[in-house]
C-alpha cells in the first residue's frame, strides 16, 4: 500500500495541472506562468539536494555521487539529443527532426523527457524506504515535491491542446495521461535496484539527481526567466526550494 501511495501521488499532480483547463481555459497569465515553472525548478533543485544527493553521499561517497550525477546528466543529455520534443514557448524543436509531428505531440516528448527522471528518482526513494536508507515520510516528501512540480507539466499539455480545438475534456485527458510514464519510471527503477543489489541504491539517487537537475538548467530555469518578469520566475525558484527543503526536514 506504502509503494503505491509512493508511485500515484506524483501522477495526481500532473492530472491536477490538467484539471486547471476547466478553470483558467484561457490559460494563465504570464506572471503567473512564470511563477508555477520557476517554482517547479525550485521543488526540483531542492530534492535532488536533499532528498537523492544527500542521502547517496551518506550511503556511499562522494566519488559515487559525483559519478552517478555526472551519468544522470549524460543520460539526459543523450535522450534529449535524440528524442525530437519541443520546449514550452519554443518555436523550434528540438532533437533529431521529425517531420509530420503535430505541436502537441512534441510537447508531449518533451514531457517524458522531464517524466523519466522524475519516475525514477521516486522509484529509487521507495527503495531507499525499504532499505531503511529512507522512513515511509522522507519517501512520501519526495513524491510529494515531485506531484508539487508536475502541476505545471499538466498544464502544458492541455492548454495547447484545447487551443488547437480539442475539447476540455479531450485536453485535460491527453494532458493527465502524459504522466503516466512516470508511475511507470517508478516501478522499474524499484524493481530494477531490488534485482541487483541495495550497494547500487547510491548509483541511482545519484543519477536521478542528475538527470533532474538537467531537466531545471536545460529547460525551467530559462523558461522562467526569459522576457518580462523574470524576477518573478526567481522568486518562484527560491518558494519551490524552501517548500521543498523543509518537507524533507519535516518528513525525511
Amino acid at each position: 500500500m506504502q509503494l503505491a501511495i509512493l508511485f500515484i501521488v506524483p501522477f495526481i499532480g500532473t492530472v491536477l495541472g490538467s484539471a486547471a483547463i476547466f478553470l483558467f481555459p484561457k490559460g494563465l497569465a504570464k506572471p503567473a506562468e512564470k511563477l508555477i515553472v520557476g517554482f517547479a525548478a525550485g521543488v526540483m533543485i531542492a530534492a535532488s539536494v536533499w532528498s537523492l544527493l544527500l542521502p547517496a553521499i551518506e550511503d556511499s561517497s562522494y566519488y559515487m555521487a559525483a559519478f552517478g550525477f555526472a551519468v544522470g546528466i549524460g543520460f539526459l543529455l543523450l535522450i534529449d539529443t535524440l528524442t525530437p520534443h519541443l520546449h514550452a514557448n519554443a518555436e523550434n524543436a528540438e532533437g533529431r527532426k521529425a517531420p509530420g509531428m503535430t505541436k502537441t505531440a512534441l510537447l508531449m516528448l518533451a514531457v517524458t523527457i522531464h517524466n523519466i527522471p522524475e519516475g525514477m528518482a521516486v522509484g529509487a526513494g521507495a527503495s531507499a524506504m525499504l532499505a531503511d536508507s529512507s522512513t515511509f515520510a522522507g519517501s512520501l516528501a519526495l513524491s510529494l515535491g515531485i506531484a508539487l512540480q508536475n502541476f505545471p507539466e499538466g498544464m502544458v499539455i492541455s492548454f495547447p491542446l484545447y487551443k488547437e480545438g480539442k475539447s476540455k475534456a479531450r485536453a485535460f485527458l491527453q494532458g493527465a495521461l502524459s504522466g503516466a510514464v512516470e508511475p511507470a519510471g517508478a516501478v522499474i527503477a524499484f524493481f530494477l535496484v531490488s534485482a541487483l543489489s541495495a550497494a547500487i541504491l547510491p548509483f541511482f539517487l545519484s543519477f536521478a539527481a542528475g538527470a533532474m537537475i538537467y531537466v531545471v538548467v536545460e529547460e525551467l530555469i530559462p523558461e522562467s526567466a526569459e522576457g518580462e518578469h523574470s524576477n518573478i520566475g526567481t522568486i518562484g525558484v527560491a518558494a519551490g526550494f524552501i517548500i521543498m527543503m523543509l518537507l524533507d526536514g519535516i518528513f525525511g
